[in-house]
């Protein structure tokens, strides 16, 4: 099962992009709101995929992915800034299979 963290500023696109992930069999996705909520939970899963959508500065998107990668080097960390379920899909088949 490939388990994957959205991190969004969005609260009704964070859950729309959630659902959307757990709608594979294969997915289990998770969100966060804020960046402190985004490392407590990557603390408590095996993350194989981030991804940032809307609301995110750079700061934080930076600052975010050097902890993701020094905490797991092999973390894949994807921008998603929408574009529909298709689009979604797409962008973490592309990056699993990197």
């Amino acid at each position: 099962m490939t388990k994957i963290l959205y991190i969004g500023k969005h609260p009704e696109i964070l859950q729309t992009v959630v659902r959307l992930i757990n709608s594979d069999e294969n997915w289990f996705g998770i969100g966060a709101q804020d960046e402190q909520e985004a490392i407590e939970l990557f603390s408590k899963y095996d993350f194989s995929i981030v991804l940032f959508g809307c609301g995110l500065d750079k700061e934080t998107e930076d600052s975010l992915t050097a902890f993701f990668k020094k905490a797991n080097p092999k973390i894949l960390v994807i921008e998603h800034f929408g574009g529909g379920s298709g689009l979604l899909k797409n962008e973490i088949l592309s990056a699993l299979s990197q």
